[in-house]
């Protein structure tokens, strides 16, 4: 049993539709105009609302625009005379779910309001499964700015970036290597934004292969493909209002671009199998760790969706790029894991606090947040010593670098000693690229780009021809 309400004009036409889904065992009440539809669902929202488009002086088409407005949840199916059939497109634009096209038979009348009864059941499913998640995002999300730790200039001025992009809807495009924290920046990004009462959805491009990721991100109807066996919220629905985190997007596959582009542009999309068009007031801030322009160069990425995405880019640092905040990420993923891992663990021994300050930092802040919990586990103190430290840690030496002649940037000697790290995970792993990755903390994916832009070979292959 649904809750129906009915605006209808006509008393005979308003009246049998009425009678007919009280039938069906459904509790409905009958309104006359839409000005009085729009007022009853406001004091009481109704499952599904049935409207005419032919009522004066509020049309259904202004009932559908009011009511979505009000409850972007609200089911409407809108009636429709002969040949108003434009008129019942402009309403399906506005959020309608279904129209009717008078005369019609009882029969479908009660089916078409099942049909629209089913997807407000959804919608209500979606919303109480995602309402603790979403609340725990917002937690998050205004944590996180306090979790961008470091009083190094490049911190502060991503700090400074963050707080000035945030109160925006400009789309963000956040750059950097993995383990850099690019997550966390966009938790930042809402948690100090208007939208930071309504959810904050991530969701991964690399995770899921092109034909789920599509569902998952838009999607689908009952029956779209084998065992799509229900209608699923995809992540653009269930983040209106608030955020769309897209992690790895430069992962997306070309039919996936030219899809999120449209949705960029018009807020529009159709969930797969579908042919409701939806409206969605998302913000999107996405991430990568690739270099997206060069993968326009290469015709991999659309230049047009980069420039729709890169509105606001921002930078995350490496760790090896602000060394001096080391020390204070080490002791702040002491306080955040000393409740799960039960160890009363106060500090650092100068000689591990050396070691940490030491290290290369490949995997940058995730490989530090990692190191920090194994030392934890292993501590038998309240500080920690080297001893605790793993041996890779330990073990690290500092790379100096000759000072090149001539004006370079940061970046460009910075890429000097990445290139010089890869080489030598890569000549120690004996050309296996998994196990390089895995010295080096990265994914395997990461480790192949990284060869490739620096024209790294395996050990012991022949030099290029000059």
């Amino acid at each position: 049993m649904a809750r129906i309400l009915v605006a209808d004009d006509s008393d005979a036409v308003r009246d049998g539709m009425v009678l007919t889904l009280t039938r069906q065992g459904h509790e409905v009440q009958g309104v006359k105009g839409g000005a009085e539809a729009v007022a009853a669902h406001a004091r009481r929202r109704f499952d599904v609302v049935v409207t005419d488009l032919r009522m004066i002086p509020v049309d259904g088409l202004q009932v559908v625009r009011r009511l979505r407005e009000a409850d972007p949840e609200a089911t409407v199916v809108v009636v429709t005379a002969h040949g108003s059939m434009a008129a019942a497109v402009e309403a399906m634009r506005a959020g309608a779910v279904d129209f009717l096209e008078k005369p019609f038979p009882p029969e479908l009348l009660g089916a078409r309001v099942e049909k629209a009864a089913e997807i407000a059941r959804e919608r209500r499913r979606a919303r109480d499964d995602h309402a603790l998640a979403a609340a725990l995002d917002e937690d998050r999300a205004r944590e996180a700015g306090a979790e961008l730790v470091g009083e190094s200039e490049p911190m502060r001025r991503l700090r400074e970036l963050v707080r000035k992009a945030a109160p925006s809807d400009a789309t963000v495009l956040v750059l950097g290597e993995s383990g850099t924290g690019k997550e966390l920046v966009a938790r930042a990004l809402h948690g100090q934004g208007r939208r930071r009462e309504r959810p904050f959805v991530a969701v991964s491009c690399a995770a899921l292969p092109e034909g789920l990721l599509e569902s998952e991100l838009f999607g689908h109807e009952r029956g779209a493909f084998t065992g799509a066996v229900r209608r699923k919220i995809g992540r653009f629905e269930l983040a209106h209002g608030g955020t769309l985190f897209l992690d790895e997007v430069g992962e997306l596959a070309p039919s996936l671009q030219v899809k999120l582009l449209r949705v960029l542009q018009e807020r529009r999309f159709e969930r797969v199998g579908g042919e409701e068009t939806l409206e969605v007031d998302v913000r999107v801030v996405s991430a990568t760790n690739r270099d997206l322009q060069a993968r326009v160069a290469e015709g991999a990425f659309r230049e047009d969706l980069y420039y729709r995405l890169a509105i606001v880019p921002l930078t995350v640092p490496p760790l090896r790029a602000r060394p001096d905040d080391v020390a204070a990420l080490a002791a702040h993923f002491l306080a955040k894991h000393a409740p799960r891992i039960g160890r009363r663990v106060e500090g650092f021994e100068p000689e591990a606090l050396a070691h940490l300050r030491r290290h290369a930092w490949p995997g940058n802040v995730r490989e530090l947040e990692n190191v920090v919990q194994q030392a934890m586990v292993f501590c038998e103190g309240v500080r920690v010593r080297a001893e605790d430290l793993p041996a890779a840690v330990r073990q690290a030496t500092v790379a100096v670098l000759p000072v090149p002649a001539g004006d370079r940037s940061l970046t460009e000697i910075l890429e000097d000693l990445e290139a010089q790290l890869v080489g030598a995970a890569y000549a120690k792993a004996g050309g296996v690229k998994a196990e390089a990755a895995r010295l080096l903390g990265i994914k395997p994916s990461a480790l192949y780009y990284k060869l490739e832009k620096y024209g790294i070979a395996p050990p012991g292959a022949p030099e290029p021809d000059r």
